[in-house]
């Protein structure tokens, strides 16, 4: 066994203090986001973790990328077909999470999903590179595949079948909206006795604000 017990480090970077947070958690968000998009150490700002729970009530979390964020959600695309879309149909739940570790940072986010609109899934789609576009095409994500040429060659065989034509959207591939109605906001801090200040929605309209101990 390997001994991990003395991998630790002290959280020395910032502070998140009640004169310091915005009314609305978007707003916060906001101002996270854009501290992480301009830290050189931050490789990609936007990659977010999501957490959904299948049916053998275990959650399953794998990373994707936020796509676009405003005053009513993040969205984010996927395979409607794929498990994280099949959980996302039957409970319309998720969980997002971001992690900057240079800024010492973590954001926890619980929302209500929905699909967006076609027409803005059809916009996104064709913004892609033409690859990926492709790619969407080729696999059939979640399902079992016999080996990786099953790919190469439906990828191949694709590619020569539309060249020079405008790549369909998949009816199984677009976005989904989730909306928040609760958001944690973790900021490091030495001694282990971390900031959070936790966001919850009420009545739809107003976010109660409150801060939790570490």
């Amino acid at each position: 066994m390997e001994d991990l017990h003395q991998h630790r480090k002290s959280y020395e970077k910032a502070e998140l203090t009640e004169d310091q947070i915005r009314d609305n958690p978007i707003e916060q968000f906001r101002d996270w986001y854009l501290d992480a998009e301009e830290n050189p150490l931050v490789v990609e700002a936007n990659a977010m973790a999501i957490s959904t729970v299948e049916a053998d009530g275990c959650p399953r979390t794998r990373m994707v990328l936020l796509k676009a964020y405003n005053e009513n959600g993040f969205i984010f695309y996927t395979n409607y077909g794929s498990r994280k879309g099949q959980a996302i149909e039957a409970t319309h739940k998720a969980c997002l999470h971001f992690f900057w570790p240079s800024l010492e940072r973590q954001i926890i986010i619980k929302a209500n999903l929905e699909k967006i609109a076609p027409n803005l899934s059809d916009g996104y789609f064709h913004s892609r590179p033409r690859g990926s576009q492709i790619g969407a095409l080729v696999s059939p994500q979640s399902q079992e595949i016999p080996n990786r040429e099953y790919l190469e060659n439906k990828l191949h065989n694709l590619e020569k079948e539309l060249d020079g034509k405008e790549i369909p959207r998949p009816e199984n591939w677009g976005g989904y909206l989730a909306k928040p109605y609760e958001i944690e906001f973790w900021q490091g801090r030495p001694n282990r006795l971390h900031d959070r200040i936790i966001y919850n929605l009420e009545n739809e309209l107003d976010w109660n604000i409150k801060r939790l101990a570490p």
